[in-house]
């Protein structure tokens, strides 16, 4: 590998002022081997020590003593690595290579796996379709919270969940109590929730069974009925995100969030009744669709504040309503239009100045890492240890619409799954 300064080192010539042995001081030994010179000559440490044998980290020769040395150090770090080796040879460009044997080793990243991360997506158009509340909503299961079955002592507990629906354009919650986590349970939530909201367009949720069960049996309705062929494409659509991908229901888990941080601080030791759970659910729900989205001035003196439930009866909850009259000729239109002229004006607004507010991303600014069909990957299970984890082979990938690919379908032992990237390590081979 130091072919021109070994054969200076040879004729007892000096180096030349680039060569990059020139700060170790070489020189060659009995058996002409180019060691270090350096500076520790007076010491009382070994040969070896004093004297390591200098090696090109470019060499394979230098990357197999690398390997040999990290499986004989039980899978040590890089820093460890290095320093054992620059007991007998010193590496040059040893630290990078230590750093790659580390990385390159499949029990050590199977321990401290690296999903491939994409850049943050563009907002769906159903976040920003700004027709009706609750037209497209996300959802969502909570829980479980312990219902009494009756008051007083001796009363059993039993557990309850909450429904949760989101709005996916202005972000208005509705909360529906049920029994439990079946199918039974989520239809009669969505039957309530229905005739309250009106019927969504699109629903999006995970893979929960109850889920799955209500699309199954709604379809199931559909296609075996007599209903014409128009009323049938008037029916729900529901959208599954990628299984362990909760960041793809992102509006419903951060409800989920909100709701439980009033419901811990209201509970403490007590446990209501259905009845009672019930109403503090309503409440809670208020509250949430009072929470402030934008201001509606730049007053300072204005403490008036654009609310979901704007969009849901005109004004806010759980505060005073107050005029919002902006139009000196609104005197002459009559109430209803005078209603609609409000309501236009809170939707313009939330287009104007809320919508604008969703342009910058909060994470994921760069992709990180890249997944193309043939490679060979390692699937997260938060159910077992890394060492357990199923390897996958990419089949296909599903690019966004803004061609960004962040749900890819893998073939396993078991059969073929489909997984988000954050489920996803590329294994570090060639």
């Amino acid at each position: 590998m130091f072919p021109e300064e070994y054969k200076l080192l040879k004729d007892s010539q000096k180096l030349p002022r680039k060569s990059r042995l020139l700060p170790l001081t070489p020189f060659l030994d009995e058996d002409d081997l180019i060691r270090v010179g350096g500076r520790l000559c007076n010491s009382f440490y070994d040969f070896n020590v004093r004297h390591p044998i200098i090696l090109c980290s470019k060499h394979i020769l230098t990357k197999l003593i690398f390997h040999m040395q990290h499986l004989k150090l039980a899978h040590a770090g890089p820093q460890l690595l290095l320093s054992h080796i620059r007991q007998s040879y010193w590496p040059l460009g040893g630290r990078n290579l230590s750093r790659s044997t580390v990385n390159k080793c499949l029990k050590c990243y199977r321990h401290k796996a690296q999903n491939v991360q994409p850049i943050m997506g563009q907002l769906p158009s159903l976040r920003t379709n700004l027709e009706y509340p609750f037209l497209n909503s996300y959802v969502d299961f909570a829980g479980p919270v312990l219902v009494a079955d009756r008051k007083g002592r001796g009363c059993k507990l039993t557990k309850s969940y909450m429904c949760i629906f989101v709005c996916a354009a202005v972000k208005a919650v509705h909360l529906e109590l049920v029994s439990d986590l079946t199918t039974e349970a989520y239809m009669a939530a969505l039957n309530r929730f229905v005739a309250r909201r009106g019927k969504p367009q699109s629903i999006t949720s995970d893979n929960g069974t109850n889920f799955v069960g209500a699309c199954n049996e709604i379809y199931k309705f559909i296609n075996s009925s007599n209903v014409a062929s128009e009323m049938a494409q008037e029916g729900i659509e529901f959208i599954f995100t990628p299984a362990y991908s909760p960041h793809f229901n992102s509006l419903a888990e951060a409800a989920v969030k909100s709701t439980k941080k009033h419901l811990k601080r209201l509970l403490n030791q007590t446990h209501f009744t259905f009845e009672e759970l019930a109403t503090c659910l309503t409440h809670i729900e208020a509250v949430l669709n009072s929470r402030p989205l934008t201001p509606l001035s730049s007053d300072p003196k204005d403490f008036c504040v654009l609310t979901p439930a704007h969009f849901l009866i005109g004004r806010p909850l759980l505060c005073v309503p107050c005029s919002q009259v902006t139009d000196a000729n609104i005197s002459r239109l009559d109430r209803w239009k005078r209603v609609q002229h409000i309501r236009t004006h809170f939707w313009g607004r939330f287009h104007n100045e809320y919508t604008s507010l969703l342009q910058v991303k909060t994470k994921w600014f760069a992709s990180r890492g890249e997944l193309k069909p043939g490679s060979l990957v390692l699937i997260k299970d938060k159910m077992a240890p890394p060492l357990l984890w199923s390897l996958g082979r990419v089949i296909k990938t599903y690019p966004g619409v803004d061609g960004v690919t962040r749900v890819a379908e893998l073939k396993t032992r078991k059969g073929t799954i489909r997984r988000a990237f954050n489920s996803i390590c590329p294994l570090p081979i060639d």
